[in-house]
């Protein structure tokens, strides 16, 4: 089931999937790459301050030895004494000390970069089960960790066994040397032997840090249908958003509908199509298109016009030129001004006149610009 998983997985993961995992703590480690960080830091730090640290101890354990007999007999004098020596020991160590720590935090940044996740710390029950126990202890990857210690082992304990040979007359030779002398050359073969031995595990993070990466990206891999399920969940299913498009009309046209008794004349086709102009010249610039639609939508438009008295105007070539050219809300352009200037003032020669009860005024030529 698990080889077939893997086989789906075909595509490059996605950042949300990426971002998912780093939020949960998951993403590329390689413990040799801060292992040689931090054994490099410590092998330089011995081999050029390995004196001054040899020094420093060296009178630590002078100190130690030259107790007068007063102090090792009073527990409380000698507790003092034994804090100035841990004292001493911790200022000759704590450069090396900081150095290396500062190697262990600042190695795992250079590959994962920096990831704080509560989601790692919370309990796992799941790794109590037994049969999954011993299914990760016969996996693949499971041999090929013990095939990367076996190899690790191999080569940083040949290269120990070599910086050994290399060394052996010098540290044969320490027991001759002044004690102090011999604790700075210690440090010195120590430094020069951590060095070595970071050489070889460059080697191993030089191999390990490519393969964590590989192993990582193909663990973070998708199937087609893992990334179509991504695709809904974070933009939504089509029929979700087809609904919402849906709604989103139906609210837009509701609100036209709520803007048609206000219009001041229809413009119509006169059955497909239907434009319902408004113009007040002391807000207005020029006449705003406040409502439009064809077919069924145009018979609403007339529907609502002729329950509030809204007059309806019959002139075909206009009524497609304002929907073709002019959105809801928008000004209508210049070249339509003379047009609507004509069917707006006989609304309002038709509107004096019924007031006033007078003769209807004669229906306009409406002029269109040349095509």
């Amino acid at each position: 089931m698990a080889d077939t998983e893997s086989h789906d997985r075909t595509e490059q993961p996605t950042q949300k999937r990426l971002d998912d995992a780093r939020r949960e703590g998951r993403i590329p480690r390689s413990r040799d790459l801060t292992a040689a960080a931090v054994m490099i830091t410590a092998g330089i730090g011995l081999k050029t301050a390995g004196d001054a640290v040899g020094s420093q101890l060296g009178r630590m354990m002078q100190a130690g030895l030259a107790i007068p007999r007063d102090k090792l007999m009073d527990e409380r004098l000698l507790a003092g004494t034994f804090g100035d020596l841990a004292l001493m020991a911790l200022y000759a160590v704590a450069p090396l000390l900081l150095l290396t720590l500062v190697a262990a935090i600042g190695a795992p940044l250079v590959l994962g970069g920096w990831s704080f996740s509560a989601q790692a710390l919370t309990p796992d029950f799941s790794r109590l089960n037994p049969a999954s126990g011993i299914a990760r202890m016969v996996s693949i990857r499971s041999w090929v960790e013990l095939a990367k210690s076996l190899g690790k082992f191999a080569i940083v304990g040949g290269a120990g066994v070599l910086v050994l040979w290399l060394n052996m007359d010098a540290l044969l030779g320490l027991g001759r040397e002044p004690i102090h002398a011999a604790i700075a050359h210690a440090m010195s073969i120590t430094g020069a032997a951590l060095i070595a031995l970071t050489c070889a595990l460059i080697l191993i993070a030089a191999i390990d840090v490519p393969f964590q990466l590989w192993q990582y990206n193909r663990e973070m891999r998708m199937s087609r249908e893992e990334i179509r399920q991504e695709s809904r969940e974070s933009e939504g299913s089509p029929e979700i958003k087809g609904r919402i498009r849906q709604i989103q009309r139906e609210m837009a046209e509701r609100r036209m509908m709520d803007d048609v008794p206000k219009a001041d004349v229809i413009v119509v086709n006169p059955t497909h199509y239907a434009v319902a102009l408004r113009y007040d010249d002391k807000t207005m610039r020029a006449p705003t298109v406040v409502a439009k639609g064809v077919d069924l939508m145009a018979a609403r438009i007339r529907e609502v016009a002729s329950d509030h008295k809204v007059p309806i105007f019959e002139a075909p070539p206009l009524a497609r030129a304002l929907h073709r050219s002019v959105q809801i809300g928008d000004e209508i352009p210049a070249d339509l001004y003379v047009a609507v200037a004509q069917v707006l003032t006989y609304i309002f020669q038709l509107r004096a006149a019924q007031r006033d009860h007078q003769g209807l005024p004669a229906l306009p030529k409406i002029d269109m610009p040349d095509a």
